[in-house]
């Protein structure tokens, strides 16, 4: 990859590749560092669907992101991958976003190919740049970076726009434009999940979605051109059905206290939270 050598990049330089799950704010990123995971990813469609309670649809600006990677980079130490969707604006655009998400925290950045506003790479009616617009993003984005340890991550949603093959020319032009690591959203077998592999000289993404296009494949059965095995909603829809659980016991009237199997408990949450943490510290300066 290239750059100077970062943390992310050598964890990614070795086997087996790393299963990163999405958070879409920074107690989710603290229930993912505490469960040991090497890295957490920022999912756009995480911040949609929790902050503004709307579907994956390109609604969310640049500053909530921002405000959102910074929050969750002051609360994990392991590196911070960051949804940025389509770079927000053309090259320029894209220049000052990969600054403002380097200055929040980010360890490695994510821009696709669609055209804004984007959405959901496994919904329909997705549309693309040119090849030679996204490569232009590339370029900028590369040339923005503070430190050549950022790495990026440049998405192809072609698969479900022009074909399998249309996907696999727009990912070589994506790396040669400077992007380390390419991602191909919603391959839509095993036979093209291996294949991506065989034909693209590039470390790679997939991206396993709960109910998407893209099928579930073992770890045993990825093929060993892909570096990251993302689960960018997996802590999305699982808290999603808890709090419909707890909140249909609520509403069934159940109260709390009879919860046990549905509710995490308040010694847990203050633990994730780090509560003891803060008594410490407010102990030692009100001592002083």
């Amino acid at each position: 990859m290239a750059g100077a050598p970062s943390p992310l990049a050598g964890r990614l330089s070795r086997p087996p590749a790393l299963i990163v799950p999405g958070a879409a704010n920074a107690l989710a990123a603290r229930v993912v560092e505490d469960l040991g995971f090497e890295a957490v990813y920022v999912t756009g469609a995480g911040i949609a669907n929790t902050y503004l309670g709307v579907p994956d649809i390109g609604l969310v600006t640049l500053s909530e992101l921002v405000g959102h990677v910074a929050a969750i980079r002051a609360a994990v130490t392991i590196p911070v991958i960051v949804d940025a969707d389509t770079g927000y604006g053309g090259p320029l655009g894209v220049r000052r976003t990969v600054r403002e998400l380097e200055r929040a925290g980010a360890d490695a950045l994510q821009l696709e190919d669609q055209v804004e506003p984007k959405r959901c790479g496994h919904f329909e009616g997705a549309r693309v740049v040119s090849v030679e617009d996204m490569v232009s993003k590339i370029r900028a984005a590369a040339d923005a970076r503070i430190s050549p340890a950022l790495l990026l991550i440049a998405r192809t949603d072609a698969r479900s726009v022009e074909g399998f093959d249309a996907a696999l020319e727009r990912a070589g032009a994506y790396h040669r434009a400077g992007a380390d690591l390419i991602f191909i959203e919603a391959l839509q077998s095993e036979a093209e999940i291996r294949s991506a592999a065989e034909v693209i000289d590039a470390p790679l993404v997939l991206n396993l979605v709960h109910g998407g296009k893209t099928p579930w494949i073992s770890r045993d059965r990825l093929p060993d051109g892909y570096r990251i095995l993302l689960f960018a909603n997996v802590a999305l829809q699982g808290s999603l059905l808890g709090m419909q659980a707890a909140l249909g016991a609520l509403a069934a009237g159940h109260w709390p206290a009879d919860m046990s199997g549905v509710l995490a408990s308040f010694e847990e949450r203050q633990r994730i939270v780090r509560k003891s943490l803060y008594d410490d510290l407010e102990s030692r300066y009100r001592s002083q």
